[in-house]
């Protein structure tokens, strides 16, 4: 780490701890050619996320996007609000940890069916049904026997 003062990469620590908002960690930091202090603040780097849609155009990642979807299919499920955000956490983290820079909606999409799956089987079917876009009532039919199978 150069020195602010006199430019020289002789620096030391000699205080660490979290800073005022937790999400970062403030470091006291002394020249060793000029004495002198100063501050600096270590933080983690997040990734932008790109989602590629359907229609291959490109768009941000948006949580509230997940969550929205979820949301309209636990709709009058005896589902928790806990449970949707559990859900909705357990999904950003599948794809984070896949440490990609863009990633497909419809891998997004499978994601949240296979935990919707686990939790619920009509929320699964409701979120199924507008996802891969059901035309007629032998796709609801052909998903439900999936379901009644297992």
């Amino acid at each position: 780490m150069k020195c602010p003062f006199c430019g020289k990469e002789n620096t030391r620590v000699i205080d660490s701890r979290p800073a005022d908002d937790g999400s970062s960690i403030r470091r006291r930091r002394q020249c060793d050619e000029c004495s002198k202090r100063f501050t600096t603040y270590e933080k983690v780097e997040a990734i932008p996320l790109v989602v590629i849609k359907k229609d291959n155009n490109r768009e941000s990642y948006d949580r509230s996007k997940i969550e929205a979807g979820v949301y309209r299919s636990c709709h009058k499920r005896p589902i928790s609000v806990d449970q949707i955000n559990s859900l909705v956490d357990e999904v950003e983290n599948a794809v984070f940890n896949m440490e990609e820079k863009e990633i497909p909606s419809s891998t997004i999409g499978q994601i949240v069916m296979e935990k919707l799956r686990d939790l619920d089987p009509v929320a699964y079917v409701r979120f199924a049904s507008v996802y891969r876009e059901f035309k007629d009532v032998n796709t609801f039919m052909s998903e439900i026997k999936k379901i009644l199978d297992k």
